[in-house]
């Protein structure tokens, strides 16, 4: 007599493989965050071995480097979206600020905070480590924060009215509206946001900055290494283990994430198509995973809900007196003015330095960043232009097509994650072989980290088009152009619109890859602002670091207030599904 069924054989499978893969997972956690708080020296830094038995701890290193920032940029995100779509006053600061952050170049960030975090914890490498992270992280919270702030703004209003009628404070509807409605957007911008990470990983963790060389152990520095060597080998090596751990992440962590948040779709009709993940199966299936949830998970979640609802309630009915007593507004302007004494305090070290530093600057330098300035603007629309040609067609069909999104997903996701950089190197051969004209030759490299931009979130608006307005599309007959005229690009706009934005930071901010790239010691330099920057960032020239980011934030400013600020308010008025 069989003391187990087949079934209950499976799920004791599913769960002995749960738990070893979770004490494997913490175990490494904790093993690779030991290196993270060596002892550091600026004349004694870690040092990068290219033998291939050491990518594994290199991959390590760098996915949990990246991972601690997608943390915190989720954080972000939620935070700073919700308060940009919620508060109208806020929002006229707040987004134009988001757009200068995006487009700072990586290294710019470098520049500013590699000696204040190595100065907060002295002969340590976790100052090093935090600077690193902080980086990276500015490679991917500014994607995910458009992503929110445009999902808020595109409720359906019938939702807001439901939510109004039943009395949600501002917790519950974060809750239960505007968290679920940001869900889908979140997670493929959240994918796209993981690309961009790896896009900037050499750059974070081979650090040269104000003539210093600081060298983190990890797949970015192993790249750089093998690539200033001329190492062939090393770079394969590094190639395929950057394979490896973009497909266990695709499969172990963003599948089951696309799959869940396809729960979060509105729509009043079902498609009978669903993605699929293996592992999401087996979370479901593990009986290991219900009892973590039910008994361990759930309490303190519970509390915490339990003490924002009350924390929530009090403030509604704070502000609820404060209307009646018309105070409302008095407070509101002791608030704002703490916030800017706040701001001045904090910024005023950096403001003085900033300061001190431009009166270095002249005249010429100023007039020379902005023809640089404008050369790098030509190739960053001629970026977002070539790469809207094949991602619009190709991201709604993804999108529109549960069966061919689970195909194709693991795949774009696998390509748009792989460093374009990594194939810098070969593309330089190639360019200095056939002496190529590296001018036109940068606006490729450059199309190679901001495309994904735009392919992710015309995914992502493709698949938040209810599935009963397309039914609707099909019964009236409303095919090809009428289709996507009336039905697929007003509904994908806002979407859209974020892509292009997020693009357009990105391509500013990839400029100072794509416009110097370096075999050996052979460099391919384009006369651009991006390689301003990075000439200037490597030879630790504050002046000319400060007009070139001046400079570049100051077309960002332009496009936001001329293109991008009429756009957003053309999506939250005309096309957002009620």
């Amino acid at each position: 007599m069989a003391v187990f069924s087949d079934k209950e054989k499976y799920t004791v499978i599913i769960d002995v493989f749960l738990f070893l893969a979770t004490f494997l997972l913490f175990y490494g956690v904790y093993y690779l965050s030991r290196g993270m708080t060596v002892p550091f020296s600026l004349t004694d830094e870690p040092r990068i071995t290219l033998d291939p038995l050491y990518l594994p701890y290199y991959a390590g290193r760098s996915a949990l480097r990246i991972f601690i920032a997608f943390f915190f940029s989720l954080l972000f995100s939620l935070l700073y979206g919700y308060i940009a779509a919620k508060n109208p006053t806020a929002r006229r600061i707040m987004i134009p600020l988001l757009d200068i952050l995006q487009s700072i170049p990586v290294l710019g960030f470098l520049s500013a905070t590699i000696l204040m975090f190595i100065n907060l914890f002295p002969h340590r490498l976790t100052g090093v480590e935090i600077a690193s992270i902080f980086a990276i992280f500015t490679s991917m919270a500014w994607n995910m924060t458009f992503s929110v702030y445009q999902s808020i703004l595109a409720e359906p209003g019938d939702l807001q009215e439901a939510a109004d009628v039943l009395h949600m404070n501002g917790w519950q509807r974060f809750l239960h509206l505007d968290a679920p409605v940001s869900a889908i957007g979140l997670v493929w911008n959240g994918m796209m946001s993981f690309g961009g990470a790896w896009f900037f990983l050499a750059a974070s963790e081979a650090i040269s900055v104000m003539g210093q060389n600081i060298q983190l152990p990890g797949v970015g520095t192993y790249l750089a290494v093998a690539t200033t060597e001329g190492d062939f080998t090393a770079m394969f090596y590094a190639v395929i283990t950057m394979f490896i751990l973009i497909v266990l992440i695709d499969q172990l962590f963003w599948r089951p994430l696309v799959v869940w948040s396809r729960k979060f779709k509105i729509e009043l009709s079902e498609s009978g198509q669903q993605p699929s993940s293996w592992l999401y199966e087996a979370l479901q299936r593990s009986w290991l995973m219900n009892c973590l949830v039910k008994n361990i998970i759930l309490f303190p979640c519970r509390a915490v809900n339990k003490a924002i609802n009350f924390f929530a309630d009090a403030v509604a009915s704070f502000q609820q007196r404060l209307a009646r007593d018309k105070k409302k507004h008095v407070v509101d302007g002791v608030i704002k003015g703490v916030l800017l004494l706040a701001a001045v305090y904090f910024l005023f070290p950096l403001l003085q330095s900033t300061l001190s530093n431009i009166s270095e600057i002249k005249v010429g330098d100023i007039e020379n960043a902005v023809v640089l300035g404008l050369y790098t603007l030509l190739r960053v629309l001629a970026a977002l232009t070539i790469g809207l040609l094949w991602t619009l067609p190709l991201g709604v069909a993804i999108g529109l097509r549960p069966n061919l999104s689970e195909k194709m997903q693991p795949v774009i996701q696998i390509i748009s994650a792989f460093p374009a950089n990594m194939i810098f190197p070969f593309v330089t051969i190639i360019f200095l072989k056939y002496h190529l004209d590296f001018e036109f030759g940068s606006v490729f490299l450059m199309m190679l980290g901001t495309q994904w931009y735009i392919l992710f979130n015309v995914i992502a608006g493709a698949m938040s088009i209810p599935n009963d307005l397309l039914e609707a599309a099909a019964v009236f007959h409303i095919t090809g152009w009428r289709r996507w005229r009336y039905v697929i690009l007003p509904s994908i706009f806002p979407h859209l619109l974020t892509g292009l934005i997020t693009a357009s930071g990105g391509a500013w901010n990839a400029s100072i890859i794509s416009e110097i790239v370096i075999w050996k010691d052979q460099p391919l330099i384009a006369q651009g602002l991006g390689a301003y920057v990075s000439q200037a960032t490597t030879a630790g020239n504050w002046p000319q670091i400060i007009i070139g980011i001046m400079i570049m934030c100051l077309f960002v400013i332009m496009a936001n207030r001329l293109i991008w600020q009429k756009l957003y308010d053309l999506a939250e008025s005309q096309f957002h599904i009620e």
